[in-house]
This record gives structure tokens, sequence and C-alpha cells, in this order.
């Protein structure tokens, strides 16, 4: 609460006071953020102080506020047409639609003149390595008893931690309508609704700045905040990514506008509301926006404006005419999945799968259809440009809630009462062998990393999707650290036991990882696949 009022006074101090005239003689979008964001860094240290004595009485606030800034006129302003609390959140909820609205009219300027013709970087495909083959552990290597190895590596990958979803410039305000007519749309086999009547149906007369802008600045409007609203309540309370929300939001405007340039447009105008940064660009008679990306996507076609990346959704364009109009407070999409999305299920086929050694470990396994085909679509990326990010994206996807519910408890019966070691055992041999090996060249014509539940669904797997799953059974299921080691063509995991559990393992951060590799057939805790070399691995740090 102290928060909303701290910003509350921010904006409300900035667009009732005396600085007005010079907000509104700025055309520049930039210019207009940077000093609402200064005037309000200014303002800081005062309005945080007043919050932390904030009282009882409502118009304490208002009071130390005014005596705070005696020495500023224009300040002095302010306060006067604020009698209580209440009046005053309404006057600063108003001053908050006020200034989205200016930024809009003022992004829609830019719109009319900011366009220039760009071609595009050409795609950079996926490399691809020679994957080595399993190895199943033969009979004498069965009984020689692990003794501990260190092994050198050669470097440390730790992936940026992800941040928080993009937020709207100002706040999105319900707006009290008659016609609450919903449309029902749906996206990834998931039923969803958004409040949008036939009166904010648009059409674009041209493609021209001008007309796009005339647009943007019809669709700046208050009769169109609900459906804003419901978009983003929609991508809390389904916890969408940023990719998923993306792929609503076109879903939601194609069924509200048809497969339309204007269908195009109210999917870029709610994208930026929502506070995501793209770009406006026309190709031929088509309209289409691109999204720009804190990931290195691979197989797309990219453009590189003033060293940002960006991406034509649902596009391959080689060439376009861009807008490159600026939004304020705009963030690049993400391709981390930070929570368990909430799609409707549509159970796949049941699948049983055994481990060898622990045959009473018999899993029966279905998958949420609706998730695995989001996954076909889902970008594959890497962070930095470093290509050991790859496997992280997938490792620190969490398990879906169909999978988890039915396959954990199932999994706990066998591993409960086990010590760490005896329960890592089981989970390694049931990964091991319960699956079915096949390189990815020969299925899928290339490399193709899984996340955990496509392991469960699809027929065959290899290295990656193996230490990809084992990884999360042991750390969701026995709450232990574990890290991905990445040799040339080959992908393992270690674990960092409670107890003392000898083998091959490496150091990191002064913890002993013990090797666990779900692709060396059989084989116990602590041994190496053979031809490995370590001198060459290198270690990803996975979310724990």
């Amino acid at each position: 609460m102290r928060n909303r009022i701290i910003a509350i006074l921010f904006v409300a101090a900035f667009l009732a006071g005396g600085h007005s005239g010079l907000y509104a003689q700025s055309k520049s979008v930039s210019k207009t953020s940077k000093i609402f964001v200064n005037y309000a860094k200014g303002k800081a240290n005062g309005e945080e102080k007043i919050a932390q004595r904030r009282s009882s009485d409502p118009a304490t606030v208002t009071r130390e506020k005014a005596e705070n800034a005696a020495d500023d006129d224009a300040d002095d302003s302010i306060w006067d047409d604020f009698d209580d609390l209440d009046s005053f959140r309404r006057n600063a909820r108003r001053d908050f639609t006020n200034f989205r609205y200016k930024i809009n009219q003022d992004y829609a300027e830019f719109v009319k003149e900011a366009w220039e013709s760009f071609r595009a970087q050409p795609a950079v495909p996926q490399p691809n390595e020679e994957e080595r083959p399993p190895v199943m552990i033969n009979d004498n290597e069965k009984k020689i008893a692990p003794k501990d190895n260190p092994l050198p590596i050669k470097e440390t990958v730790t992936p940026p931690a992800p941040e928080p979803q993009p937020k709207p410039v100002a706040p999105i305000r319900e707006q009290p309508t008659a016609d609450g007519k919903q449309n029902d749309f749906a996206v990834y086999g998931t039923s969803m609704k958004v409040r949008f009547n036939d009166e904010q149906k648009f059409f674009l007369s041209g493609l021209d700045g001008n007309s796009i802008a005339k647009a943007w600045e019809m669709l700046s409007g208050s009769e169109y905040n609900n459906t804003i609203h419901d978009c983003l309540a929609l991508r809390q309370t389904r916890h969408l990514s940023d990719w998923a929300y993306l792929n609503m939001l076109s879903a939601m405007s194609e069924a509200c506008l048809g497969n339309t340039n204007e269908a195009t447009l109210l999917t870029a105008f709610i994208f930026c509301q929502s506070g995501y940064q793209m770009r406006l660009a026309v190709a031929g008679d088509k309209l289409r926006m691109l999204y720009s990306s804190k990931h290195f996507i691979f197989g797309k076609p990219y453009y590189d404006i003033n060293g940002t990346d960006y991406y034509v959704f649902n596009g391959d364009e080689q060439s376009l005419t861009i807008c490159n109009a600026q939004f304020p407070r705009e963030k690049a999409l993400s391709l981390y999945i930070n929570s368990v999305q909430d799609f409707d299920v549509t159970a796949s086929r049941q699948r049983t799968l055994s481990s060898t050694r622990y045959p009473e470990m018999t899993m029966q396994v279905t998958v949420n259809k609706n998730l695995v085909d989001f996954y076909n679509g889902y970008p594959t990326s890497i962070i930095n440009h470093d290509f050991m990010t790859k496997w992280a994206i997938y490792a620190n996807t969490p398990l879906d809630k169909s999978v988890a519910s039915s396959l954990y408890p199932a999994l706990k019966e066998f591993i409960g009462d086990k010590s760490d070691k005896e329960a890592v055992e089981r989970l390694l041999n049931w990964v091991q062998t319960a699956f079915v090996y096949e390189y990815d060249d020969k299925v899928w014509g290339g490399d193709r990393a899984f996340f955990a539940e496509e392991t469960f669904y699809y027929p065959y797997c290899d290295c990656e999707d193996r230490s990809i799953l084992f990884s999360h059974l042991v750390r969701d299921l026995l709450g232990l650290d574990v890290i991905l080691v990445y040799y040339p063509g080959h992908l393992a995991t270690a674990v960092c036991f409670k107890s003392d559990v000898k083998g091959d393992y490496i150091m990191n951060d002064g913890r002993k990882f013990v090797v666990c590799d779900p692709t060396y057939i059989g084989a116990p805790l602590g041994m190496t696949m053979p031809g490995m070399n370590n001198s060459e691995a290198t270690v990803i740090m996975l979310n724990n």
C-alpha cells in the first residue's frame, strides 16, 4: 500500500503541478519519459519519509507533503484540490489515465513519420553436434566399487536470473460500461474470454504512417481499457509466460477482428500497453509486428535496430519498412518460463515406464497435450549469446502440475524412506532404462531439446532430454542441488548429496557434485561415461 501511495504521489505531483507546461512542450516520447522519471527520482527521498510516518489520519500525508514542498511554488498548488484521501485517489487515478493517454498521443505523432527500410539479418541455424551414442555398462564394471575422483572442468556458466514480467507504463483502469459483451477464443486448447464489443471494431484506412497513427490514437481511448485489463488478468491468473501471452493476444485479436491488419495492430497495441518492446512494420499490403527478445533465437531472421534484435511475429519477411518509434519503459520479451502455466488439460495417451533394476518402479504417465502443443512452437534460444544457457532454460522450467500431481506421489512411494544415495540411485536407473534412446537427427532432422514433459510424451529421447528430466526429479523430490555437465556432444548431470557418496565428482563453489549420467545405461552413481574429456567440460548452474 505504501508503494502505491508513493507512486500516486509521483504522478499526481508531476501532472497536476507546474511541470505540465514542460510536459506539453515535448514531442519526444523518450523526453517525456525522462522528464517524468527524473522528477519522480528527485522526489523519492522525501516521499518515502512521508510514507513511513503516515498515520491513520489520511490528511496527515497531504499536510506533510505540502509542508515538505513549501519552498516549491509549483508543488504548492498540487494539494489545494485534495480534501481527503479518497478525493486524492480519484484525482491521482485520473492523472494516471491522462499520463498514459499523453504518452500514446506522443507515440502516435512519431508513428506518422518514423519509418525506415530495413533488411533482415539471416537466420542463424542451431549448431548441430555429433551426438555421443549411449553406453551400457558391462557386468565387470558394475562390480568395481567407486572411489573418489576429482574431475577437472573447463568453465562454469551461470545463466542470469529471470526478471519480473513487464508492466504497463501506468495502471490500466477498468471502465464502467453498459455493454459487457465478452469474446470467447482459445489458445493452446485453453478457453479464454475478454471484454470486446462491436463498437470497438475498427478499420485501417491504409498502411501509411498517418492512418496507423490515427488508429493508434483511437485505441488509446478508455473504451479499450477493459480489453487490456482482461488480457493482463489472464496473464496473471493463467501464469502465462511472455511467449504464451503474446500468442494469447494474437489469438484474441484474431477472434475479435479476423485474420486482418487490424488484428495485428490490436495485438501490437495491447502488447505495447502491457509494457513490452515492439515495433510496427509494413511489407506490401501486410502490417507486421516485431518483438524484441532478451534471448537470441535460432532459426529466425532478425532485424538489428539500433543494436537491438527484433523478430517478426508470425512472419519471416526479409525486408520491411519499420517504424522505430520508442515507447517509455518498454522491455524485451523473455523466453524464460518461470511458473507452471495454467492451460486447460487434454490428457495424452497413458504411457508405462519401468526401471530395469527396480521393476517395482513402474509408472503410468500422461501429459497435457495442450502444453505439448505450446512447446512445439516454442523458440529455441540462448542467453547472452552463450550456447551453454540453452539447456538451463529447459531444465529450469517447472514441471507441469498435470504430470507432477500424478507422477511425484507414485515415485515418492519408492524413494520416500530411502537415503539420498539410495533414492538417487533408483531415480537414475529409472531414467536410464525406462526410456528409448534415439538421435535427434534421425527423429527431428536436427537437434531438439525437450522440456521434461516432452520426454514423457514422445517415444524417443536423447542424453540432453534425460539429463533435463533427471535434474527435475532430483531437485523436486529430494531437494538436492543439481548441475548439468556439458561435454562436446553429450550432456550429463551431477548431484550434491547430503551424505558422503564416492565416485567421480566436480567441486563447484566449495561443494562436491557427484556425477550421475542418465545415458550411461545401468551405471551407478559416480561413474563418468567412457570417452568423456572433462578438461573440455562445462558446468551449467541450475535453479535449486
